[in-house]
């Protein structure tokens, strides 16, 4: 019996402010949807750098010729500078950071070049032109710094690469992406909170007399606050739920059905991210219109 008159009370409150409701609804939605985009992309980003940085190596380029760098002043690589440096990589003080060394040969570094330049822009180019490089790739990326310096100042070493710096661009724009999105969802979060506010003020104000009278029948105040804290609550998930289907639908079609198709070899967010991320958006949903409607309530159904 109490659960029903409970229940019909929130029906009638959502009834009689259904258009306050269904801004709630709305603007929840789009409060969450973002907040849901920012932890994607969180999830994105995280996923990008474990997969690029477990594959990105340290380019070590040794002196070719004619260079006209200071650290190539005396002449090109030599035959035993370059096994000096094998082995500062393979068996000196870094040797335990180091998973694999690949040498790379003037010719091959040729050929490499020629089959990228497909407009024949340095066709004029020799194999003697180039110069040998030492691919080496970390068992810990984040040490490149120390492999670095191990190596600069070796003889025959021109300059010390580190293929990650090709992707700090796009992780910095990420990152800034994120707190954009952040920024405004909390925004939003904030409108939500204050119209789940308004729309919780307006319904207890228009049932102001029934309220009295349950009061004077020795109703509890739980149970005079109840209804309007679920309606609260009810608008609030609803509209948790639309975003977690529109992140949902944005993944499937957007992400998985054309951007994966476009660009393979990225890994992206899938469903299951989304679904990883859903029961948050409900607790934070259900949370904000909890905490909205006590504050209200407070002063609209006190005793």
């Amino acid at each position: 019996m109490r659960l029903r008159f409970i229940f019909g009370e929130v029906w009638n409150g959502l009834r009689r402010n259904a258009t306050m409701a269904l801004s709630v609804v709305l603007v929840t939605f789009v409060s969450l949807t973002f907040v849901g985009a920012a932890a994607l992309i969180q999830v994105q980003l995280g996923q990008l750098q474990d997969d690029w940085y477990g594959k990105v190596e340290v380019s070590i380029f040794l002196c070719p010729e004619n260079a006209r760098t200071e650290a190539c002043a005396v002449g090109p690589v030599t035959p035993a500078q370059e096994d000096a440096i094998r082995g500062v990589l393979e068996t000196g003080a870094v040797g335990d950071l180091v998973q694999t060394v690949y040498y790379e040969s003037r010719e091959e570094a040729y050929k490499k070049f020629i089959a990228q330049d497909t407009d024949g822009v340095y066709s004029s180019l020799t194999a003697d032109q180039m110069q040998p490089i030492f691919r080496v790739k970390l068992a810990d990326p984040q040490q490149f710094q120390v492999i670095s310096d191990a190596t600069q100042g070796l003889p025959g070493v021109e300059t010390v690469q580190d293929q990650r710096e090709i992707f700090a661009d796009l992780f910095r724009f990420m990152d800034a992406a994120t707190l954009v999105t952040a920024g405004l969802a909390l925004v939003m979060l904030i409108a939500a909170v204050l119209l789940i506010t308004t729309t919780v003020r307006l319904s207890a104000l228009s049932r102001r007399k029934e309220t009295n009278i349950m009061r004077m029948v020795g109703s509890s105040r739980s149970l005079i606050q109840l209804p309007f804290m679920l309606e609260g609550a009810v608008a609030a998930t609803a509209g948790a739920v639309l975003a977690i289907l529109s992140l949902w639908f944005g993944v499937q079609y957007l992400v998985e059905d054309w951007l994966k198709s476009s660009v393979s070899w990225v890994q992206y967010v899938g469903g299951e991210d989304v679904l990883a991320i859903a029961p948050w958006l409900l607790v934070i949903a259900v949370g904000l219109a909890i905490v909205a409607s006590i504050i209200t309530l407070g002063k609209y159904t006190r005793a």
